[in-house]
């Protein structure tokens, strides 16, 4: 397990700049998250991947910009607009490519927009994005979201048991207490599909601390990552108004990479 940080920590500042902020931080592995349209362009890309090379750092992951439309142009009912948008979505891969990632996060529908789509067209839908993706060499993993399908543990389990090891999952910790799930419950239900963690901290009244900032059991994770023979890497993933000084991130580093450590340490006992 690698650990690193996504460059959404400091938005809203400039993707570039928040990429030369951490990695003069230390931070050497990092999830993009893409802002607007012209940050896929393969001349910007190529620009962040040597930012990259200069520190002798590596990029895992990608969050697309169009998450929160992703009801509309992957899960509706509208054949041609879902096929449009799978050609959109080759530049995220593309993107990804010229990076060396090998992952994208899929926040998939609302909600609120769940009565377009049954479940099985919605996990349809989801493997032909994951088969498109795999062209590329990039896997399409669903994240649980707040407010979206992918909240429900149930609705996680569903889309494994339908889809068996043709899925993939992204546990979000501030997610699924946002949502009024227990993060445990969330990991179990993605199973040994779960290839990677966006990692925050909770306490009461507030769901969205950096790690070693609240009262999340990291131990107890830990040991249910090792028990679901995770394979992945942990992101810290928080809000910019999560934490004051970018200072703060240093600690947060510290926190994590003892986490990596313990992480190993119970991974190789239970082997």
């Amino acid at each position: 397990m690698k650990v690193g940080i996504s460059t959404a920590c400091l938005y809203p500042a400039l993707l570039e700049k928040s990429l030369e902020r951490l990695l003069t931080l230390g931070f050497r592995h990092f999830e993009f998250f893409f802002n607007t349209v012209s940050e896929l362009e393969p001349v910007y890309v190529r620009k962040l991947a040597r930012m990259l090379q200069d520190y002798g750092a590596t990029a895992k992951s990608v969050h697309p910009f169009t998450s929160g439309y992703e009801s509309f142009l992957l899960f509706s009912g509208y054949e041609r607009r879902f096929q449009d948008t799978l050609e959109f979505y080759k530049h995220y891969f593309e993107a990804a490519n010229i990076l060396g990632a090998t992952l994208l996060v899929l926040h998939g529908q609302r909600m609120d927009k769940q009565g377009d789509m049954e479940e099985c067209d919605y996990f349809e839908h989801y493997h032909r994005l994951l088969e498109t993706g795999r062209h590329f060499g990039i896997t399409v993993a669903q994240e649980n979201v707040n407010k979206f399908r992918s909240s429900s543990p149930t609705f996680l389990e569903h889309m494994r048991s339908y889809l068996h090891k043709d899925c993939a999952f992204v546990l979000d910790i501030k997610q699924s207490v946002r949502a009024g799930h227990s993060p445990f419950e969330t990991c179990a239900a993605m199973g040994d599909q779960l290839i990677h963690v966006h990692i925050n901290d909770n306490c009461a009244g507030k769901t969205c601390l950096l790690p070693g900032s609240g009262a999340m059991d990291y131990r107890r994770l830990m040991h249910q990552l090792a028990e679901q023979h995770f394979h992945g890497d942990c992101m810290i993933e928080v809000y910019r108004h999560s934490f004051g000084s970018v200072q703060e991130l240093l600690q947060a580093k510290r926190v994590t990479e003892n986490l990596q450590q313990q992480f190993t340490r119970i991974a190789d006992h239970s082997s």
